[in-house]
């Protein structure tokens, strides 16, 4: 019976749905644009039919879905996927920076952060946590 890591694990669920909540909101249109807090240039994007909109919604799903991959991975879930050390520390870098760095940033540019801001830093703030303590934990086994 195979310890499969718990945080890995969870990082991994975490960014699947993430990933699949991103193509639910292509297939739901503006209004989903506009629910999920898309800036106001991508909700216009999808409300003209725009490709770019889906494409760059696709994107951060694939993405997405690539990290779900390497949490897998870690945990010991899925086979053993390239420079697995090196990208689930960059992924919880990535998720991390994201958390702290996004809230600034908006208030820096528009004077204040809406609820959007908040919100999904602290949930992206979970993932990356979710990522680092699992990656820390399976550190010596992933070498």
């Amino acid at each position: 019976m195979h310890n499969f890591n718990p945080w890995l694990l969870a990082g991994g669920a975490l960014s699947a749905a993430a990933s699949l909540a991103h193509l639910a909101v292509i297939l739901g249109g503006p209004r989903w644009y506009a629910f999920f807090g898309a800036g106001k240039r991508m909700v216009r994007l999808a409300e003209q039919g725009a490709p770019s909109a889906t494409l760059t919604t696709l994107a951060i799903a694939a993405v997405l879905a690539v990290w779900s991959a390497y949490a897998f991975s870690g945990a010991g879930l899925f086979p053993r996927l390239p420079l697995l050390r090196f990208g689930l520390a960059a992924i919880s870098a990535v998720y991390l920076v994201r958390a702290v760095v996004f809230v600034p940033a908006v208030i820096i540019q528009t004077g204040q952060a809406g609820t959007f801001a908040w919100v999904s830093s602290a949930i992206v703030l979970v993932f990356g946590l979710t990522y680092a303590i699992g990656t820390w934990m399976a550190w010596e086994s992933l070498r």
